[in-house]
């Protein structure tokens, strides 16, 4: 048996787990008595026994799978028109467009199909490894931090493609994006601070920012789009795709789509479609199906309803277990490089919850509950440009803090106005009045911490002494911050090449799967960041290698 059919331990770890059509079957069979379910339009029927399941409605580890309702195949007759390309790439985002450029620079017809009316992504920042001023035991150190990062739960080869392939895809984006007009640097290794102490080996990084804000990567990759335009991409937005249409063997060749009138047309691939629509944080069902421990927190995207999971699953995709990763900050409240800091926190009524060392991004686990769902605060007095100026990250004195305060007059120029929310008063019950806290609870909490600060022992949380800076210099400042669901980023099972695998761990032919809808890059419960600008960097790098490898097909 050659070495590419031999599957490695974590595909058998991932299928045997994961939510596939086989999987739900089998369990319908155990928990009703039902089984299994017929396919898409065009693929050869299902057996008579899985009827049954689809009205049964079986569970999973005790939910039901309501949420991926099977397809009505549209018949021959209702569709409005069919056209042929040779790439077909549904979704229109940070993964989207740069494998709709990538295959249409490696010789391919390509179209892109967009639920929304343009481009849609988020965030700045996405990087990649610089391997000409790298050595080689550094970026294997780096793949192993980024394993750990991850629980040990990700597949050690989707790391490796971001490690060995990240530096050229986002040069390539870069390049790429600013022939179209965008705002674009490589900002290289200087933004990195995560990755000190992961090796003593060179270790450098190309570092794309889309910016100052209010630009954002959403602007860049419109502009990458008109790049892509210019090289032959034909983009039909306000056509959200339906169902994947697969021959009689399985093989997907193409989707169905709606247009804005309400009519259905096919577009036919020859080599592939790549699936890159996005998380499903807007889907409820889905959510408290995979992610029930965030129903209180908000959710920062729109229109992220998880159709694409519901179209590769029915394809015959395998959806990661239970457990899934998701990212939950939101660095626009307050200067970002401060968010690590470990200075006082409460929570929404004002109580201290937490040992402050534990980072920005992982404080949601401990924010869960109704009342503070991901809200709560950083305090600190006048003295915190001395006191703290040895701590990791980088401080803002309080002269540039005033863009991020409501109450200062100070341009937000970078800042978006909603998110301003940062305060400074002369007493800790006035800073509560305005950080929406209880004031005795706060002045009490600030008191029972000053008193642990002079005795030099967290005796509450056991923070160590040297990050126990007392509040107690007038005037004292507030960051109030909130944990909203940036995005969930598991998804389906896929090999090296991010085409999707079956419940036997065969692939699925011509169906690739990329972004957030991908699976197997993190494992963790919540997105790693050692690497600053990771997520947009493997959108960045998995659309270009796959749109390279399906166009040379």
């Amino acid at each position: 048996m050659s070495k590419d059919n031999v599957i490695d331990q974590y595909t058998a770890n991932v299928l045997q787990n994961g939510i596939s059509r086989r999987s739900f079957m089998t369990r319908a069979v155990q928990g009703t008595g039902a089984v299994a379910f017929a396919g898409l339009g065009g693929m050869a029927s299902a057996t008579a026994a899985e009827s049954g399941a689809e009205a049964a409605h079986a569970s999973v580890g005790g939910g039901t799978l309501d949420f991926m309702p099977k397809p009505k195949p549209i018949a021959d007759k209702d569709i409005a028109s069919t056209q042929t390309f040779d790439v077909v790439v549904v979704g229109a985002g940070a993964a989207g467009v740069p494998a709709a450029l990538s295959a249409a620079e490696n010789g391919a017809k390509v179209a892109v199909l967009q639920k929304q009316a343009i481009v849609v992504s988020q965030g700045n920042t996405g990087s990649g490894l610089d391997l000409k001023n790298c050595d080689k035991a550094g970026v294997e150190a780096m793949v192993s931090r980024l394993m750990s990062d991850s629980a040990h739960r990700c597949h050690p080869e989707l790391v490796r493609e971001w490690a060995y392939n990240s530096g050229e895809a986002i040069s390539w984006v870069i390049d790429r994006a600013k022939k179209g007009g965008a705002s674009v640097v490589d900002q290289g290794t200087g933004p990195q601070h995560g990755i000190h102490g992961v090796t003593e080996h060179k270790l450098n990084f190309v570092t794309s920012y889309f910016g100052p804000k209010p630009y954002t990567a959403g602007d860049g990759m419109r502009d990458l789009a008109k790049t892509a335009e210019k090289a032959g991409v034909k983009f039909f937005f306000n056509t959200p795709a339906q169902q994947l249409i697969q021959d009689a063997s399985g093989k997907v060749i193409g989707v169905i789509a709606k247009s804005r009138d309400g009519k259905y047309h096919k577009y036919m691939a020859k080599k592939g479609v790549i699936l890159s629509s996005g998380d499903y944080q807007n889907n409820e069902a889905m959510c408290n199906f995979f992610i029930p421990d965030l129903k209180n927190f908000e959710r920062k995207q729109m229109e992220r309803t998880g159709d694409g999971f519901s179209m590769a699953y029915w394809a015959g995709g395998v959806i990661e277990p239970v457990g899934h990763t998701k990212m939950l900050h939101d660095f626009d409240a307050g200067p970002a490089s401060m968010c690590d800091m470990p200075f006082l926190a409460v929570n929404r009524k004002g109580n201290r919850f937490v040992n402050e060392t534990v980072a920005m991004s992982l404080m949601n686990n401990y924010l869960r509950d109704e009342e503070n769902a991901g809200h709560y605060s950083q305090i600190f007095d006048s003295n915190y440009m001395t006191e703290a100026a040895d701590w990791p990250g980088k401080l803002y004195s309080p002269e540039q803090l005033k863009k991020y305060m409501p109450e200062d007059p100070t341009p937000k120029t970078g800042v978006y106005a909603s998110q301003t929310n940062t305060y400074v008063a002369n007493t800790i019950e006035e800073l509560a009045e305005k950080l929406e806290c209880d004031p005795k609870t706060l002045a009490a909490n600030v008191k029972r911490y000053n008193e642990l600060c002079a005795k030099g022992m967290d005796d509450d949380f056991g923070k160590p002494s040297s990050k126990m800076l007392p509040v107690v210099k007038a005037p004292f400042y507030g960051i109030h911050r909130r944990m909203r669901i940036s995005t969930i980023c598991s998804g389906m099972l896929v090999n090296k090449n991010h085409q999707a695998l079956d419940a036997d761990g065969k692939p699925i032919g011509g169906l690739f799967v990329i972004g957030n809808l991908g699976g197997g890059f993190y494992g963790g419960v919540d997105y790693p960041l050692t690497v600053f600008g990771l997520s947009l960097g493997r959108c960045y790098t998995f659309g270009y290698l796959a749109g390279k490898h399906v166009a040379n097909l």
